[in-house]
């Protein structure tokens, strides 16, 4: 339809060719085949040139119409494009909003300036609350599986570790701390909804639960605080504690009969995987094949 505008525009099947970057025996084809699909001739072609014919003249009115139409469409969808790439808003549970995602960012704004992103901090529980009520584009969890009404993928794995203060009994004890002794404990906890919760209560069911907290803490970074004051034990993401375990103040306990690990995973509503920058972001969090 571009092309029999062209020609009535140019009067030339050649010149029309050229505007829009098709060889001259491309642009007759194109013509031809429209001509075969509508059952009548469009253009007459002369060594002085090209007319349209009557049915060409009264075929291009309609397809005027439509171009302008599709030009406009076309627009439009640019706009919403345009629109849905100038933000993207991020929610993340803690361990993964403090310690990984900081670099992820910085990756994406080196793709993506002019993207302004919003982060929104919380346990994954409240993650994926603002995703299902649509506060948030990508979400970030840690657990041991996709929350309901989400479609996710894992882009890593974490340890979860027992701490304590070096002056702690713990910290000088010789043998591990059993599965049975760690759930009796009294710890220094995330709050229920968090991923580090979800694990916990998971691997220690059968030693009847986790025994009731010794602190009950909203932060990761509160947690580490009351940890290192030497208030009690804790069991935090090895992400979290590398520099206080490097630094000694706090150190591991090693811990046998229970496996404390889990997933990170990313998640989005369920449905179509994520589009623009929380693709792209998406991207930035998995590891290059053969990288890990």
């Amino acid at each position: 339809m571009e092309l029999l505008l062209g020609v009535a525009r140019l009067g030339s099947l050649g010149r029309a060719a050229r505007e829009l970057g098709i060889s001259q025996p491309a642009a007759s084809s194109r013509i031809r085949s429209m001509e075969r699909q509508l059952g009548v001739a469009l253009v007459d072609r002369s060594p002085r040139g090209s007319r349209l014919t009557e049915a060409g003249a009264l075929v291009t009115d309609w397809a005027r119409r439509v171009v302008e139409a599709a030009e406009a469409f076309d627009a439009g969808a640019q706009a919403l494009r345009g629109r849905r790439d100038s933000r993207l808003r991020v929610a993340a549970s803690m361990t993964i909003a403090e310690y990984l995602l900081p670099g992820w960012l910085i990756a994406l704004h080196g793709q993506r300036p002019g993207t302004a992103v919003s982060l929104l901090a919380g346990n994954s529980a409240a993650v994926a609350q603002r995703l299902l009520s649509g506060e948030a584009d990508l979400g970030f969890v840690e657990g041991l599986s996709v929350p309901d009404g989400l479609d996710g993928v894992v882009i890593g794995h974490d340890r979860l570790v027992v701490v304590a203060a070096k002056e702690h009994p713990w910290a000088r004890r010789r043998r591990p701390v059993a599965a049975r002794e760690l759930a009796e404990a009294s710890l220094i906890l995330r709050e229920k909804g968090s991923g580090t919760r979800q694990v916990l209560d998971a691997a220690l069911g059968e030693y009847g639960g986790l025994a009731v907290p010794l602190l009950e803490l909203a932060s990761t970074t509160a947690v580490k605080a009351a940890a290192v004051s030497g208030a009690g034990p804790s069991v935090l993401s090895e992400l979290a504690v590398r520099e206080e375990l490097a630094s000694r103040r706090l150190v591991e306990v090693p811990v046998e009969g229970v496996r404390l690990s889990r997933d990170l995973r990313a998640v989005w509503p369920t449905g179509p995987r994520p589009t623009g920058p929380a693709r792209d972001l998406l991207g930035l969090t998995r590891p290059a094949p053969g990288k890990g």
